[in-house]
């Protein structure tokens, strides 16, 4: 049999999401006082927490006032059930990028050597037709100030 506080959220809770059948009120008492653990449809989730959270603090605001007239406190914990399904899912997916950035990676650095060696290859030519010519024109100047006497 469900107490009062349980079928007062769970009335609550089912107006407010599209599919009241899967609506499902746990109730515990612990050091704290009673735990009341509300599971939905992955779907109403959104609904019953509402945008920022205010549709969640609502309910918790009423169950407070309950737990004031019958001398008892409530904590109302809505679970995820889709939240596994979720991890598993992302945890897959984390491993197929890892596998397509491995790919990758080793492409581009395959790639990156050989633009690398590429680079290296006219930076040396360039450079020794820059050290030829600044070797041409050092000879020049040092020509000009032989011929001067000092």
């Amino acid at each position: 049999m469900a107490t009062i506080d349980q079928q007062f959220v769970e009335y609550i809770v089912k107006t407010l999401v599209n599919n009241p059948d899967k609506v499902a009120v746990d109730r515990k008492i612990d050091e704290k006082g009673v735990l009341l653990t509300l599971t939905v449809d992955p779907e109403d989730v959104g609904r019953v927490i509402g945008k920022r959270g205010v549709a969640a603090q609502a309910i918790r605001v009423l169950l407070r006032a309950l737990g004031t007239k019958q001398d008892a406190r409530f904590n109302l914990k809505i679970m995820n059930t889709d939240e596994d399904k979720v991890e598993e899912k992302e945890i897959k997916e984390e491993k197929e990028e890892k596998v397509e950035d491995a790919t990758v990676t080793e492409t581009e650095e395959v790639e990156e050597a050989e633009e690398d060696e590429d680079e290296e290859d006219e930076e040396e030519g360039e450079e020794e037709k820059v050290s030829s010519d600044l070797v041409e024109k050092t000879r020049a100047e040092l020509a000009d100030y032989d011929d001067l006497d000092i």
